[in-house]
């Protein structure tokens, strides 16, 4: 963790840059969510289901609109952020929306130190093990958090998503599916808003589904499934279209966008 703290300090200054950004964003679409729209996407509504009176842990939860969104579903909700501004934000529309999650703020891989409470669900998506150096303690907080028989559900970008160098005019590949190396970007804009002058300075590190799943079943989770998608419930990759069910693909289709993950604490 300590040789990793430089990385952190980084991305959570970052973080809490774009937090501004994304709540004025049409993405977050903030006025509509507020009025009552759900922030979650098929894939985790399908896995869950009913959630109504579960306790719900919500990893790397930005500034809360999945977390409350489980809420408005009746789950007791618990939301994780590295980002202060991002944890104020959600506490502030906790009140505003008179719902009753709780936030805390630390780094996800510490979230035992402060959080001792089992959870029936916990629950992460999109965009959140790329900031993560090393799975093995993030699969073994996930199997701490969790009551015996309870769910682990994750939807996730592809690992060969994040080959590619976006930077470039044109995508090309250039970091390795299972890359120890850290990875560091830094440009202007965020996914949310690219016409942003906020300058993004990013460190991330690539996890093969094999090291997924690995870090889950040591931790004592069994895999229930894991399923690869062709389709993207957003459009923050280049050149994606727009389909007839409102998710966006790759033209060409060659390669899956997300995968998603259910395991049991057994």
């Amino acid at each position: 963790m300590t040789n990793n703290s430089k990385y952190f300090k980084t991305n959570k200054a970052t973080w809490n840059q774009k937090v501004k950004v994304h709540a004025e964003s049409d993405m977050y679409n903030m006025e509509a969510f507020k009025e009552g729209k759900s922030s979650l996407m098929p894939y985790e509504l399908e896995a869950l289901g009913d959630v109504k009176g579960k306790l719900l842990l919500h990893l790397q939860c930005h500034f809360g609109q999945d977390t409350l969104s489980w809420s408005r579903l009746g789950a007791k909700c618990t939301g994780v952020d590295l980002s202060d501004e991002g944890i104020k934000l959600a506490k502030s529309l906790n009140k505003e929306l008179k719902l009753d999650a709780e936030f805390l703020c630390c780094n996800v891989l510490e979230t035992s130190q402060y959080i001792k409470e089992e959870f029936d669900i916990v629950f992460t998506s999109y965009g959140v093990i790329g900031w993560l150096p090393d799975l093995k303690p993030w699969g073994k907080m996930i199997a701490e958090r969790l009551k015996q028989g309870g769910t682990f559900f994750m939807a996730e970008f592809h690992p060969i998503v994040w080959m590619f160098d976006y930077l470039n005019e044109k995508p090309i590949i250039t970091y390795g599916y299972m890359q120890d190396e850290v990875i560091y970007e830094e440009y202007e804009g965020t996914y949310a808003n690219q016409e942003s002058t906020i300058t993004s300075k990013e460190y991330g590190w690539n996890h093969g589904l094999g090291e997924v799943i690995s870090a889950l079943t040591e931790a004592g989770l069994r895999i229930d499934y894991l399923t690869e998608h062709n389709e993207s419930p957003y459009n923050v990759l280049p050149n994606l279209t727009k389909t007839d069910n409102g998710m966006f693909v790759t033209n060409d289709k060659l390669y899956p966008l997300i995968f998603t993950l259910k395991a049991t604490k057994i």
